[in-house]
């Protein structure tokens, strides 16, 4: 299957976090245009996820210990451990979520 992330429609799953949503079978992606300043809460999920930093620098608490995270830079982030995160300059961040984050359809 082809998919042109140019044509997907984005969402705004969270105040300045603008999603491009792609669901399989056993994960979900996620292409993010992220305002300055915006914020994602402290929580938890049972998918394991993968976060990538595309542009911009992102400051990012896993399990109590934050750091700055630049281009290029990855995030592995296991099931069921806290984190949050802020953008300190609008960002383009990439998610890999397995399983596939169901609230994100």
């Amino acid at each position: 299957m082809k998919i042109k992330l140019a044509e997907i429609v984005p969402k705004e799953i969270m105040p300045g976090y603008h999603g491009k949503l792609i669901h399989t079978q056993n994960m979900s992606l996620a292409f993010w245009e992220v305002e300055a300043g915006a914020k994602v809460p402290e929580h938890a999920h049972m998918n394991e996820q993968v976060m990538q930093v595309l542009e911009g620098k992102f400051e990012f608490t896993l399990g109590g210990v934050t750091k700055t995270y630049e281009p290029g830079d990855l995030v592995i982030i296991p099931p069921h451990v806290s984190h949050s995160g802020l953008a300190l300059t609008p960002c383009k961040l990439m998610d890999v979520f397995s399983p596939t984050r169901e609230e994100y359809k």
